[in-house]
């Protein structure tokens, strides 16, 4: 009887969640519209990422937009990532292209994680808009850049993108990747349309220089390894000043891990942040982790029970009805629905994967950022 009152109010918070908090994703207006041109700047760090800068620099140059810079911070890399980036400046320099490119290479002696190297190409940036992302991400089209900067108002001095990883054919790694991505921009997005932000990803976020000013940048988290992206939008945003950039052309895509134990370190660094964010966003984002623990916990424990499984099985419909309202949503605008079909399982998987992830990092928290 116990078990069953549990789980029904695990039932009532998780339909709580997916009627009220997460909301449903709309395509934006057209990511083409030229009625916004201000000048932008372009700022990514690189720590030994020669291979993957020969595939993101190109695609940058080739962006629609009428007025920006690039700004390319060598973090002390080992391989010859200032080389990319200095044969790119020359190359940009000898078509005549009207694209300023910016390099600031950082020694052995200054480097000291990739807060201080973003630190200084934001600062170094000469422009009052500033759009980031990584060294492994690629701009969906050449658009990207015009569809996030169009976000962006008096009011609005955040906005948020997507950056999904690129799908790998017969690999359940990656849809497993895919589908934490998806299900952590559904709580992001939702959250920020609510008014309460919480966090944005590196790969795709942009905001103005002054609001970095303002909060004083990376300072009040400069011991933590991660959190560049989601620590600085949550002490960052208010109520009305973060935008949204749902628009698949606006999107950056990163090449996934193919490797488990890769995937764990890099996610082992990100989880290091949520035990800093604002008291509301540690609560709600909690309780709906825990809700999703009881539920999978104890439906097996019901099922098995004759006195209550009818009743299990009408929640468990109910339940599923609203999930797959939300995600199927989502997946559509956000360009994945193939993970429609396997979801349960990949909820299952990711739920194991984050209570192992937590419980690792308790006793040895990452440090480095690469």
């Amino acid at each position: 009887m116990i078990l069953f009152a549990i789980f029904c109010l695990v039932i009532f918070i998780q339909i709580f969640f997916y009627l009220y908090i997460f909301k449903n994703l709309k395509r934006c207006n057209s990511a083409v519209d030229p009625a916004f041109a201000s000048p932008v700047s372009v700022v990514i760090c690189a720590k030994n990422e020669a291979h993957n800068l020969k595939v993101l620099l190109p695609a940058l140059a080739e962006q629609s937009y009428p007025f920006f810079e690039v700004v390319l911070v060598n973090d002390f890399s080992r391989d010859n990532t200032l080389k990319v980036m200095q044969d790119f400046r020359s190359e940009q320099e000898n078509k005549g292209r009207q694209i300023e490119i910016n390099i600031i290479d950082i020694p052995e002696n200054e480097s000291s994680g990739k807060k201080q190297a973003l630190t200084r190409g934001i600062l170094h940036a000469g422009h009052e808009y500033i759009l980031l992302t990584d060294a492994d991400c690629i701009p969906s089209t050449v658009h990207w850049l015009r569809g996030m900067v169009n976000k962006f108002t008096e009011e609005k001095t955040i906005v948020l993108g997507y950056g999904p990883y690129k799908k790998i054919k017969a690999s359940f790694l990656n849809k497993l990747i895919r589908y934490e991505t998806l299900l952590t921009a559904l709580q992001y997005f939702s959250y920020a349309k609510m008014g309460h932000a919480y966090m944005g990803v590196g790969r795709n976020l942009a905001y103005k220089k002054s609001v970095f000013i303002k909060t004083n940048g990376f300072q009040e988290h400069a011991g933590i390894a991660s959190g560049d992206d989601d620590l600085f939008v949550s002490q960052a945003a208010t109520t009305n000043n973060t935008a949204l950039c749902t628009e698949r052309e606006a999107f950056t895509y990163s090449q996934p891990k193919t490797n488990f134990g890769d995937w764990i370190r890099q996610k082992r660094r990100h989880i290091t942040t949520a035990g800093h964010y604002r008291g509301f966003h540690q609560l709600a984002l909690g309780l709906y982790f825990i809700s999703q623990l009881f539920f999978w916990g104890l439906l097996p424990f019901l099922l098995m029970n004759e006195n209550y499984i009818l009743f299990v099985l009408y929640l468990v419909l109910l339940r599923f009805i609203f999930w797959y309202y939300r995600i199927i949503g989502s997946a559509k605008i956000l360009k994945e629905q193939d993970l429609i079909i396997l979801a349960p399982l990949l909820e299952i998987c990711l739920i194991c994967v984050q209570l192992t992830i937590f419980a690792v990092n308790l006793f040895s928290p990452p440090k480095k950022w690469q």
